[in-house]
C-alpha cells in the first residue's frame, strides 16, 4: 500500500454507492509526528516525547496520543472525500498503541448512503480502521457530508 495524494476536488455523492471502498491511506508515524501532534494538542503527557519515562511506565517506547489519532482519523476521510467534505461525526475505538516508525494503513467502506438536512446535502455512512504491525490501532465510524451538485 502506498501514501495517497489528497483529492482536490470534491467527490460528488450521487456518484458513491454503499458498498464502495474509500483509498487506502499509509501514514508514516515517526517519532517527530509523535512528538510534535503531542505539543500541538498540548498534550505534555511524558508518554508521548519521552522514550524513556514511557518505557519506565511498561511501554517499549513513546505512543501516539488519542487526539492525534482522531486528526489522522479525519485526514483519511478527507483526503478520500475532498476539501469541501466535512466530517459530521466521527466515534472510533482505540486498539494496539501506534508506535515509531511503525506506519498507520487506514482502509474503509462506504456503509451508508443518505439526504441530508440541508438543501442539497448528502451523507455518507463510512466503516474504516488504521492498523500497524501490531494489529488495528483505531476503529470507526464516521458520517460525511457531501453536496450533491458537487462535481468530482
Amino acid at each position: 500500500m502506498t501514501t495517497t495524494k489528497f483529492r482536490t476536488a470534491t467527490l460528488d455523492w450521487r456518484d458513491i454507492d454503499v458498498g464502495d471502498q474509500v483509498a487506502p491511506l499509509e501514514i508514516p508515524v515517526t517519532a517527530t509526528v509523535i512528538v510534535a501532534a503531542a505539543i500541538a494538542s498540548r498534550d505534555f503527557m511524558p508518554v508521548h516525547h519521552d522514550p524513556e519515562f514511557a518505557k519506565k511506565q511498561g511501554s517499549p517506547n513513546m505512543f501516539m496520543n488519542i487526539l492525534t489519532t482522531n486528526g489522522l482519523c479525519v485526514r483519511f476521510l478527507t483526503d478520500w472525500a475532498g476539501p469541501e467534505a466535512m466530517v459530521k461525526r466521527l466515534a472510533i475505538r482505540l486498539g494496539v498503541p501506534a508506535f515509531p516508525d511503525d506506519p498507520l494503513r487506514f482502509t474503509g467502506t462506504v456503509t451508508g448512503k443518505s439526504e441530508g438536512s440541508a438543501d442539497g446535502e448528502g451523507l455518507i455512512e463510512v466503516e474504516f480502521r488504521g492498523s500497524n504491525s501490531l494489529g488495528d490501532h483505531v476503529s470507526g465510524t464516521a458520517t460525511v457530508s457531501l453536496l450533491e451538485d458537487r462535481v468530482a
